[in-house]
């Protein structure tokens, strides 16, 4: 079973298709990296799969369950980290987590100990009564990623989750990701940096709306970034 199906997905804004006959497969604790520019339809896709938008065309399925479906059941087994900022930096680590997890249905006794347990998983443990305007960037993020976890989904949706983040937080997000999926979560990871991709990981190149190229980056070859240039058609 796939932590992520997609298939045959289209999506359009008024005259404007911003998806185009989109499929790709999440397999169950892989890493997958979504690649491309600003615009090629990244946050579109995400939007589907977390239903902020509806998809009238084609099949999604999370861990199984058919996202029209069975809405609730393919929804509780996601856990998004948005591109924007998700967290009331006004409250404490631990007050976010607690409100995430109401959200899930998750009482006060088992969020206090999911809280315990994820924080440990992102390195975080000694913040949990920190308040998140007193994180850095890149600690956000890893209590992003907390939140992301508590109700212990199948998958994690990272879109552009390392923007803004220095070159050493940026590696410590990316890394963190890669132990979570070691540890059986899946990572379907947006990006337009070819640098957080690994020659094993599976890669889905869209552009346009369009997918190019779906396998893992060592199909492309050595060179990722030519080949990258070559497919889209975009200058360097």
């Amino acid at each position: 079973m796939q932590a992520l199906s997609i298939q045959n997905v289209s999506h359009s804004f008024g005259r404007f298709q911003a998806l185009r006959d989109v499929s790709l497969n999440v397999p169950q604790g892989s890493f997958t990296a979504l690649l491309g520019v600003n615009g090629a339809g990244k946050t579109t896709l995400f939007s589907l799969i977390t239903r902020l938008y509806d998809n009238t065309s084609g099949r999604i399925t999370v861990a199984g369950h058919d996202l029209r479906r069975q809405p609730g059941a393919a929804l509780a087994r996601l856990g998004v980290v948005f591109q924007s900022r998700a967290l009331d930096a006004d409250l404490t680590v631990a007050q976010n987590l607690a409100y995430h997890a109401a959200l899930h249905g998750i009482g006060r006794a088992q969020a206090r100990l999911r809280s315990a347990e994820v924080l440990a998983l992102v390195g975080l443990s000694d913040r949990l009564d920190a308040r998140v305007s007193a994180l850095s960037g890149g600690q956000q993020r890893r209590a992003e990623i907390a939140r992301a976890l508590i109700h212990r989904p199948d998958i994690l949706l990272l879109d552009e989750a390392t923007v803004g983040l220095d070159v050493k937080s940026r590696a410590e997000v990316v890394a963190l990701t890669r132990s979570l999926t070691a540890q059986g979560v899946s990572a379907l990871w947006a990006t337009h940096i070819l640098d957080e991709i690994q020659p094993q990981d599976g890669l889905v190149i869209l552009h346009k709306g369009q997918v190019l190229a779906d396998g893992r980056a060592a199909d492309l070859g050595a060179d990722l970034t030519g080949a990258f240039l070559r497919l889209t058609g975009e200058q360097p």
